[in-house]
């Protein structure tokens, strides 16, 4: 929009077309009032907005303000972890700009964004992490939400659960279950039966919905997981043709896989079907097999239910360097 001004109050999606099978990326605001969303078939958006105006994607040039943004991040502190290309948070605790004030600070930040790049941008100010990240999202799509520590419980206390980073639907849904919708009611249950139904997350759900998060800013990214996938311009439904689609994928994943030094833990495949449903299948290997990738196949294939099969893809987890380190001893006679 910053580079197309006539498509600022229209419903616009970055997405490949409805022809090919693509996919939604992101969508403006006017968009997801019709329902559009991220993740959507293109098809299906185009059902629910029929006037949406489609895009490609820039890759480059959003990688390119990306970094540019970083840039401005780096002028304010230098404990930054990105989330995203859009998205990082910061730890602003050293900062002495503005008398230390971090409410001035993520003012500051938004006017240089806006100056430097015209893209607005909006900002959650608050002094934990999981908290900042929801306040983040109370103004979108240009403004600021602060909670001081002083109003922190209020802030939390009423949550839906939905929103603490890490609670999907399935999560959702189990906690709904048992007649947990807010921050609050978890207050009420017992931590010892949280447990037990959540195992080590019903800890971090007890902790978020009492206000804690004592994690410090990750300032290095370690990749977990490499992968490629395909969506096929028609459905297609045999084992055969699953093969062909691994036969071909396989050889980018080695050449993916190459640019990393980190040794794999795993291989998995993802089927998706024409319902939109997706399985994946992932067991421990620690060599990159094409035929270990057959093998989880047919058990992918079992989940088909006479479905057709709309993308394949194929990934291996990464091991974390550090857990891979032995302790040597010496010994001496």
């Amino acid at each position: 929009m910053r580079d197309n001004p006539e498509y600022r109050n229209v419903p616009l999606a970055i997405g490949g077309s409805s022809d090919r099978r693509g996919v939604i990326s992101t969508c403006n605001y006017q968009a997801r009032e019709f329902g559009v969303r991220s993740a959507m078939a293109t098809a299906h958006a185009l059902k629910l907005c029929p006037d949406l105006v489609l895009a490609p994607g820039r890759m480059a040039l959003y990688s390119e303000i990306s970094q540019q943004i970083r840039e401005i991040f780096s002028r304010y502190t230098d404990k930054i972890e990105p989330l995203s290309l859009d998205e990082a948070y910061l730890d602003v605790t050293d900062c002495s700009m503005f008398s230390g004030s971090a409410t001035l600070i993520a003012e500051d930040i938004r006017q240089a964004i806006f100056s430097e790049t015209q893209l607005t941008a909006s900002a959650g100010v608050a002094p934990c992490k999981f908290v900042a990240k929801i306040a983040s999202d109370e103004n979108k799509p240009n403004g600021i939400c602060v909670i001081t520590p002083d109003k922190l419980d209020d802030f939390v206390i009423g949550l839906p659960l939905g929103k603490i980073p890490g609670v999907g639907k399935a999560t959702l849904g189990k906690l709904n279950n048992i007649g947990l919708y807010t921050c609050a009611d978890v207050r009420q249950f017992p931590f010892e039966d949280l447990i037990k139904g959540f195992g080590k997350f019903g800890s971090v759900i007890w902790d978020r919905s009492h206000g804690l998060d004592d994690r410090n800013l990750s300032l290095s990214r370690q990749r977990k997981s490499v992968g490629v996938e395909r969506t096929m311009a028609q459905d297609i439904r045999t084992k055969e043709d699953c093969i062909k689609m691994i036969d071909s994928l396989f050889p980018l994943l080695e050449k993916r896989l190459a640019k990393s030094e980190a040794k794999i833990q795993s291989q998995g495949i993802k089927l998706k079907f024409s319902d939109f449903q997706q399985t994946t299948v992932e067991h421990r290997s620690q060599l990159l097999d094409k035929e270990y990738f057959l093998e989880l196949l047919t058990e992918g294939l079992s989940r088909q239910s006479n479905r057709g099969i709309r993308l394949v893809g194929l990934h291996v987890g990464l091991a974390d360097p550090e857990e891979n380190k032995q302790l040597v001893f010496t010994f001496v006679s």
